[in-house]
């Protein structure tokens, strides 16, 4: 029992250490294939600019200035990527609260939630949308390798619980071995 008080609380500590994040949410003039494509290459504008921005930010606050500081660059990032996809229509860019639905990609579960994002609407707005996560910069990274399904996450909650039931991970995911037996 009393175990189980001490992981409860170091799991409450942990949920107060993870910091609020800040998404980006790219939502399609349509459902076309060529206006699917056209927010892809936003998105990847977008990221390109924010890319050494948001990789050195170290608070939220942080992030969330260097969105507003760098807000004409990706207005204008957008803007040059539909004149090169040739689209009719702009992009609305703009900074605040957004509820989004829950999201299951593969094995990781995005709660539903109200989220601060940096929403980018093209045209209309009535395709289907993408998102990720800006702050903590959980899509700056490698985007072909996202989508090959060559990231993996940890989660550092199951480690320790784990180590505490005495099932710690070696280098060897197939093998697993007690945790040391403390000294007295």
């Amino acid at each position: 029992m009393r175990r189980n008080a001490w992981i409860l609380a170091l799991l409450g500590l942990l949920a107060l250490s993870i910091p609020e994040p800040i998404r980006l949410h790219v939502i399609a003039n349509s459902d076309t294939a060529i206006d699917q494509q056209t927010k892809l290459k936003v998105r990847d504008a977008v990221l390109g600019v924010m890319q050494d921005k948001l990789s050195g930010a170290h608070t939220r606050s942080e992030a969330r200035q260097a969105l507003l500081d760098s807000g004409d660059a990706l207005q204008a990032a957008s803007e040059a990527t539909l004149a090169t996809a040739d689209a009719d229509y702009g992009a609305r860019l703009s900074l605040g609260w957004t509820d989004f639905p829950d999201k299951t990609y593969g094995e990781t579960v995005y709660p539903a939630g109200r989220y601060e994002a940096l929403r980018i609407v093209l045209g209309d707005g009535k395709g289907q949308n993408w998102w990720c996560v800006m702050y903590p910069p959980l899509c700056l990274g490698d985007l072909q390798g996202m989508a090959q399904g060559n990231v993996h996450f940890r989660s550092g909650v199951v480690e320790f619980i784990e180590y505490l039931e005495g099932r710690v991970q070696t280098d060897d995911p197939e093998t697993t071995e007690p945790p040391p037996t403390p000294t007295q």
